[in-house]
């Protein structure tokens, strides 16, 4: 009966070693989706704001006048403080994003298929999205800003 024991003791610690393995494996794989899912907010967040955009803009073109729209953007996406700026070149302009405090250069993630003149950002928490848009001298400027 003395053998018996340790057989018992290997088949104990082997269960316990595959145990570790699967809640270790489904730990892991649950920060993966987490991240992936944080990833596609921050990307609709992108989305979201280039299409008001450019409803935006098409408002000043037919009308003629300044436009400016509140944007829902969420408080925190995941838990994290996140920021969004618009920017251009003498090319093209675009929405991008970053998770953090403060916008750092980053490549462009959404592109706005118009002639614009972009700049301004947000971080989120500090108060609401302000997407402002004017023309003078039939250059479009679009700014974002925060309120509070």
């Amino acid at each position: 009966m003395v053998t018996i024991i340790p057989g018992y003791m290997y088949s104990i610690f082997a269960a316990l070693i595959v145990g570790t393995i699967i809640v270790t494996s489904c730990a892991v794989a649950m920060a993966s989706l987490k991240g992936d899912a944080t990833n596609q907010q921050l990307s609709n967040v992108d989305e979201y704001v280039a299409t008001q955009s450019l409803t935006l803009i098409n408002q000043v073109d037919e009308n003629g006048q300044n436009a400016t729209q509140v944007l829902d953007l969420p408080t925190s996406i995941g838990n994290k403080e996140y920021w969004v700026s618009l920017a251009n070149d003498s090319s093209s302009a675009w929405v991008e994003s970053g998770f953090g405090s403060f916008a750092v250069q980053n490549e462009p993630e959404i592109y706005i298929p118009a002639d614009v003149v972009a700049s301004g950002a947000y971080v989120s928490g500090w108060g609401n999205a302000i997407l402002q848009c004017s023309i003078q001298n039939q250059i479009v400027t679009l700014t974002l800003t925060e309120s509070g």
